[in-house]
Order: C-alpha cells, then structure tokens, then sequence
C-alpha cells in the first residue's frame, strides 16, 4: 500500500518521494513546513485532475481539469417590458412663412418670440404702386361690367349677336380677374400667422426686399410638444400607438404622454424608425431641441433578476450568463437588459428554469465539465 502510494506520488511530482524526505530534512525548519504544504497542494490539485470527481464517478477527460462554480437554480418571472432610450423635443408643427408677392418690408409688426393668433399680421410689405393699379383695375371692371349688361339686354332684343354678346362677357370676366389678382396682390403685403403658436424666427429686417418664395418668419406651435427618438429594428415591433410613455428632460422634469407615431420603413443607414410621443405643454415651458429619456411601455415578457455581477462576455463579445446543464458543463447564453432596479437587473434570454453560475464564471470555458455547488434562492 506504502509502495503504491510512493508510486502516485512520484507520478503526481515526477521525482522520488524518499528523495524528497531526504532534502526536506536538510532544510531549516521553516522552510521544512513551507515546502511540505507546497507538495501536498500540488498533490492534491493534481490528484484531482488524474483521478476525477469522485462524487460524481466520472473522469475528466485527458487534461480537464473539474472544478467547483456556485449555481442559483432561477425561473422565469412575468415582466412588464420598459424600452429606454434618448431623444430630443420638436415643436408639433413648424411652418416656414414665406413671401407670396415681391416688394420690400415696411416693417414688423410682431416682436421675436412672441405668442401670434391665427391671421395675425407678421411683416408687412409696402404698397409701391399697387393703389394705382387696383383704381385702373375697378375702372376697367366698371366699364366690362356695364358693357355687358348693354350686350344682354340688346341680345333679347334681337339687336345684338350671340357672338357679341359671347365676347362682351369674356372682356367682362377678364376685368373681373384683373381685379381679383390686383386685390390678392395688396392682401398678400401682409404676411400672417398660419396657426397659433410662437413667432420663432424673423428673416427679414424694414427695408429689405424679398422675392416671392422668400422665408419671411418661422412660427411654431409648442403645444402639444413631441419627443421624438430612434428605436432599433429588433425593438420597433415591441411598441404599440397609443401606449403610455414617459418623457424626463435634463433639469429632472417627467411629463406623461403617449406614443402618438411610430415609422413603418426604417432608415437604411441606421436600421432605425422614428417615434414620436405627443407631451401636454400649455404655456409652452417645454422648448424645441432639448435632450430627452424617453420610457416606453414595450409589453411582457419571461425575465429573470439576478444581480449584475453574474454578466460575462462571450468569445465574440456578447454580454451574457453562463448557466450549467443537466450534464454539469457549461453553457453560455446571451441576454438582454430590459429594467435596472434597486434590486438587481432584469434579464431575457435564458430558459425558463436554469442554473446561473452566480461564483466562478470567469474561471470557466463553455462546454466545460464543472462541479456545481447549489446556492438557496435569492431573497424575494
């Protein structure tokens, strides 16, 4: 028995035993006791890896070493699905407004910033010699006008032609026109609000000229104001029109909304699709173009909390969880955070019952034989 165990020895440290004694017993004492707990340690570690787990009645494979993870056996829990993600503020609607006549500005008749009406006269054009025209047009028109009546009354007589009577009337309705464009013309030197809203931008200054086309001013309506913000393609399909959501800006305010729009083609460049969420914003204290964190309501799904410690990266970088199997070997399965609580975060992805290796799973490799030692369930 002494003989066999030397021999185990000699293989486990590839030397003599009895040569060991002898050199162990020329060393002072504290090296003597040092040295033999080196042994024993290699001995055992190695005796571990040659003869397996006896526990378990298998052997490694040639060069495996088994070793000991702690496991929490975890079950899928029903979770409300919350998609996080940034966005900025837009204004409900923003029109351009731009010139529909030619002329220079007489002036402006609304401050920058300010709250305009529906109709309200923004910039104003100067007249020039559109009151000479509009006085040739009425006279023309009166003339047009009392020609025709002369030619209807002679047709009934049998005095005038159908064909005279047919070009009285053009000549009357061209006259009619004339003047119709002539008093759109004076009416368009006032360039009004489309909508209630805020006279963001003024474009012009009195004296200057602008064409037909020309931005004159830009109004915005504030109310409702719109969050908007780019969802992935492999989230897009988890949001529904009209479910709640919840806007935070930068200064700590939450508004409550709702999803009012979301894309239905994606940008190739990104593969993203727009949302928008529609905030109540009476007054307009929320303004265009602030940075937002936007919460969405993404539905239900099977999740699991667990603490962040047990996350671990995969060859190809995929954060995940390594779980062992009904086999003791390790298997690697990429997850998703869908909530971060005070409590731990909430994970998709794994089984509905697995073992997640909770100590140890940077020590081992997927697909290795390990030995798990089962912790109780988690508080809660």
């Amino acid at each position: 028995m002494e003989q066999a165990g030397n021999e185990s020895l000699s293989v486990l440290l590839g030397i003599n035993p009895m040569t060991w004694l002898g050199r162990l017993k020329q060393m002072k004492p504290a090296y003597r006791t040092a040295a033999g707990l080196a042994v024993l340690a290699v001995a055992w570690i190695l005796s571990g890896a040659l003869v397996g787990d006896k526990r378990s009645g298998e052997k490694p494979a040639p060069g495996e070493v088994i070793v000991d993870v702690k496991v929490r056996t975890v079950t899928a829990k029903i979770k409300s699905r919350k998609l996080v993600l940034f966005g900025r503020t837009e204004a409900d609607r923003g029109v351009n407004v731009k010139a529909e006549t030619a002329g220079r500005v007489a002036g402006i008749e609304v401050a920058k910033g300010s709250a305009v009406k529906t109709g309200q006269v923004i910039v104003r054009l100067v007249m020039d010699d559109r009151a000479r025209k509009l006085a040739e047009a009425e006279a023309v028109f009166d003339e047009e006008l009392i020609s025709y009546k002369a030619a209807k009354q002679l047709s009934k007589e049998n005095y005038r032609s159908k064909i005279k009577l047919a070009e009285s009337k053009a000549n009357f309705e061209k006259a009619r026109a004339g003047l119709a464009a002539v008093r759109l013309d004076i009416a368009r030197t006032a360039i009004h609000a489309p909508f209630d809203g805020i006279l963001d931008d003024v474009a012009v200054e009195a004296g200057d000229y602008i064409k037909v086309g020309d931005v004159a001013a830009r109004v915005i309506d504030l109310d409702p104001i719109v969050a908007v913000g780019e969802v992935s393609e492999r989230d897009a399909y988890l949001l529904s029109v009209g479910s709640p959501a919840r806007v935070k800006f930068a200064d700590g305010r939450v508004m409550e909304g709702n999803l009012r729009y979301r894309s239905r083609s994606g940008k190739p460049a990104t593969r993203t699709f727009r949302i928008e969420i529609a905030v109540s914003n009476p007054g307009g204290s929320v303004v265009e173009g602030l940075t937002t964190e936007i919460s969405l309501a993404a539905g239900k799904t099977p999740a699991y909390r667990l603490s962040p410690a047990v996350l671990t990266l995969s060859d190809a970088g995929e954060v995940g969880v390594k779980t062992v199997d009904g086999d003791d070997r390790v298997r690697f399965y990429p997850v998703r955070l869908i909530a971060d609580t005070t409590e731990g975060i909430w994970l998709t992805g794994l089984p509905k019952k697995a073992r997640v290796i909770i100590v140890g799973q940077e020590f081992v490799k997927t697909g290795q034989k390990v030995r798990p030692v089962e912790l109780p369930a988690a508080p809660g």
